[in-house]
């Protein structure tokens, strides 16, 4: 009997740290690293010291751009089924705390950036960041069906990172890079929303599947996943990348494109959008791991 009285509260007190890493979300921030970090190889050969630091410049900032995410819709993480456990909609933490953590996280990334590496990578990480804060998710999000389609530029902006690091510029194939995350991200995000359109439709976002419908979001999916497939191909055509990442990208992109097809012509999607969803992850970090393989080992 003394044991199921405590059990809520067992549940409900939480070490602290485990809900800071909570507010950066980790699992998303993995594939951003990957697309920060690969780029560095691409461009160069950077040092050890140099790629940790632009990891954990990048890791704070995006951690930072997360918790003021959650501080912003902490009104509709309430309502949705998949988000009422996080911090302040479960009241383990107070809105005020959450967003000074957030800005604290993206004060030291940028500091770490602009001392340690050189202002232009501090400058384009703080303009990631604002954009997910502000374009995205204080404007776009509620307001527009295309809020993934722009505000998807956000999640762009490591690739330019991790490049600037190097390089400490920015050229044609660092803006291909940008390109391929930016079209990337419509297909992906929307294989998720529409599996959660109970819980965006609770929260009033209109996402793509709630406002277009479903079988129109499977074409847009589609159409921008043939768009990603001819941007993939491009940097081939001019030197950037050999056959080793020609190749890989055609056939990692094959399986996309089969995928989202697959999904539209189901009767039952909601397994092959899953599909969708889980490749899509798995695509964007083996396209980029094929790039570095092709810059640095190519022979």
């Amino acid at each position: 009997m003394t044991t199921q009285a405590l059990a809520p509260d067992a549940v409900a007190v939480r070490p602290l740290w485990r809900d800071l890493v909570m507010l950066t979300k980790p699992t998303i921030i993995s594939l951003l690293l990957v697309t920060t970090a690969a780029p560095m190889y691409i461009a160069g050969k950077p040092e050890l010291w140099l790629v940790a630091l632009v990891m954990l410049g990048g890791y704070l900032m995006a951690g930072g751009a997360n918790a003021v995410n959650m501080y912003l819709d902490r009104d509709i993480d309430n309502v949705m089924a998949r988000t009422r456990l996080r911090p302040i909609p479960s009241g383990r933490m107070t809105p005020l705390a959450v967003l000074s953590f957030g800005i604290v996280l993206a004060a030291t990334a940028t500091w770490l950036f602009a001392f340690f590496v050189n202002v232009l990578t501090a400058a384009l990480a703080l303009g990631g960041f604002y954009f997910y804060v502000f374009i995205y998710t204080r404007w776009l999000k509620r307001t527009t069906p295309q809020n993934i389609v722009i505000g998807g530029a956000a999640g762009a902006f490591p690739p330019l990172v991790g490049w600037a690091a190097v390089t400490g510029r920015i050229d044609l194939t660092a803006m291909y890079l940008f390109l391929i995350v930016f079209y990337w991200t419509p297909p992906h995000f929307w294989a998720l929303a529409l599996n959660k359109q109970k819980d965006y439709g609770n929260a009033k976002v209109p996402m793509a599947p709630l406002v277009w419908g479903e079988r129109e979001t499977m074409r847009q999916m589609f159409w921008y996943t043939i768009v990603l497939l001819v941007v993939t191909m491009l940097p081939v055509t001019y030197g950037a990348f050999g056959r080793i990442y020609g190749i890989s990208a055609a056939i990692f992109g094959g399986l996309l494109l089969g995928g989202v097809v697959k999904m539209m012509r189901a009767k039952d999607w909601v397994k092959p959008a899953w599909w969708v969803y889980g490749y899509s992850l798995l695509y964007l970090a083996l396209l980029f791991v094929a790039m570095v393989v092709d810059r640095q080992f190519a022979f």
